[in-house]
């Protein structure tokens, strides 16, 4: 099948979250089971041009009753070569792309002509498949800044005669996070060329705003979101950000399918980043990435002890609050409370950076760094005992499964993609692969941790029989893959 990707972020190019990681990952899994896969993304200036190749002539992109004009440039996506390449694409277009950033910058977290750029971008899709002579089978839309992409195929391109070419294409949209949906004035629609009727037809509307994700949601012929427990929770008002509605009326063509990870980079057997690769067969260099760990982040060096991890970003959809929360979070009860090390990596929102330094100052077994290292995040990884995830909500989530797979026990709510990888313990047959709690609060927090803590200490050997069984859990990306090739081969336009 010829499958084109329409992304906002793919690694390496840009990337602000897991959105990147796995549009990436399953377009190279794709071809490696012998499709013909091509991303296309807009070239931000964090997309080195000098490593790029320029294809000749502009790009003439129809859009707001005029034209823009655009360069194209290409390159393969790392990882992929010969008769499996990748080709990935940019839309150069210095007045909508050509600044630092890729939705907003810290002074202008939400770029004010966001909507123009992404309607142009979702356009200029289909011009670059004209451009370049090469029609997809399906267009695969990723996320709202992508979700117009289906829109205009339906309305725009599907039924003029002059544009038949894309008669035949069939869309996928897929939702990463329903909690972000474009949801913009309505004065920017004229900027997409169609009528107001198909405003009304296509579900942009939303109180008085236009919203891309709906009209994307109505508009894609098959919807899928990035794992099976998050397709029923946001089919519920308590997770469906206003749009449960439109996702149950859309409930037959919409699906959810776990994403995998990349274990050719998050492999303990193979990982660059710690200081002796391990395997379930011998865990030893799991003891010595615990050392480097607590030396890294000035912790008394105790194996005896044990370190729970943390990759975050610190905002409230990860439970910030609950855990850090000043007068009422549970993170300086645990460590006053229990004998173990609490460490952590992230950056997010001032208060609770804040309180994350006053708590570090004030506890001798709790330690953080503010920011983001990839090679700091594969040592927690490998050196943590526990890895802690309380999230009000998650869509997949990426950290449990690499935790997983380094035997590194997740500590999770039950919710989203959390839910469908960490199999709860069970104290009196050593069964599991985690720890999961119900109910997002300080006290279950504390609570659940007590509990892991406990079986460290008195259950050691259940601990030593979920980690191999952890590590034996398969979530490459090649089953992924299978399933989104059933939905591809289930659209008829």
């Amino acid at each position: 099948m010829k499958i084109l990707m329409a992304a906002s972020e793919a690694v390496p190019f840009a990337k602000t979250g897991g959105l990147a990681d796995a549009v990436s990952a399953l377009s190279l899994a794709l071809a490696r089971l012998g499709h013909d896969v091509r991303v296309v993304l807009p070239r931000y200036y964090c997309v080195d041009r000098d490593k790029l190749a320029r294809l000749e002539g502009e790009l003439g992109v129809p859009v707001g009753g005029g034209e823009e004009w655009s360069a194209v440039y290409t390159a393969d996506l790392p990882g992929s070569s010969g008769k499996q390449a990748v080709k990935a694409y940019f839309i150069e277009h210095e007045k909508f792309f050509g600044r630092d950033g890729i939705y907003g910058i810290p002074s202008e977290p939400d770029f004010l002509d966001n909507p123009r750029r992404f309607i142009f971008f979702c356009r200029a899709v289909f011009q670059l498949c004209r451009k370049i002579g090469w029609i997809p089978d399906i267009l695969h839309a990723h996320d709202w800044p992508a979700a117009l992409a289906p829109v205009f195929l339906k309305f725009w391109e599907r039924p003029l005669g002059q544009n038949a070419e894309f008669g035949k294409t069939g869309s996928v949209l897929t939702i990463h996070n329903l909690g972000y949906q474009g949801i913009y004035s309505k004065d920017n629609y004229y900027y997409t060329g169609m009528g107001w009727d198909v405003f009304y037809s296509a579900g942009f509307e939303d109180w008085d705003m236009m919203n891309f994700l709906k009209a994307g949601l109505y508009s894609a012929d098959k919807i899928n979101t990035v794992s099976p427990n998050y397709a029923r929770e946001t089919r519920m008002g308590a997770y469906g950000f206003r749009l449960d509605g439109a996702l149950r009326y859309r409930g037959d063509d919409y699906t959810g399918i776990l994403n995998g990870i990349d274990t050719g980079l998050w492999n303990p057997r193979k990982d660059k980043f710690i200081p002796r690769p391990y395997s379930a067969a011998d865990m030893s260099g799991k003891a010595k990435a615990k050392e480097a760990l607590q030396k890294e982040f000035g912790l008394p060096v105790d194996p005896s002890a044990p370190v729970i991890g943390m990759v975050t970003r610190l905002t409230e959809q990860k439970g910030v609050g609950e855990l850090f929360g000043p007068a009422y979070g549970s993170a300086f009860s645990i460590c006053r409370d229990m004998k173990l090390q609490l460490l952590l990596l992230g950056t997010g929102e001032a208060w609770c950076e804040n309180e994350i330094k006053g708590l570090s100052s004030r506890l001798g077994n709790f330690k953080a760094k503010i920011g983001y290292d990839e090679k700091l995040s594969h040592l927690i990884e490998a050196g943590s005992d526990f890895f802690l995830m309380p999230s009000r909500y998650e869509p997949c989530g990426l950290n449990q499964m690499y935790s997983l797979a380094y035997g590194t026990l997740p500590i999770v709510r039950n919710t989203g993609g959390l839910a469908d990888t960490v199999e709860n313990f069970d104290q009196e047959t050593g069964a599991g692969t985690g720890f999961v709690f119900d109910d997002l609060t300080p006290n279950a927090i504390y609570n659940t941790i007590g509990w892991a803590v406990w079986a460290w200490y008195n259950r050691r050997e259940h601990i030593e029989a979920m980690r191999l069984r952890a590590m034996e859990r398969d979530f490459s990306w090649e089953k992924s893959a299978r399933k989104y090739l059933e939905i591809y081969e289930s659209v008829k336009p």
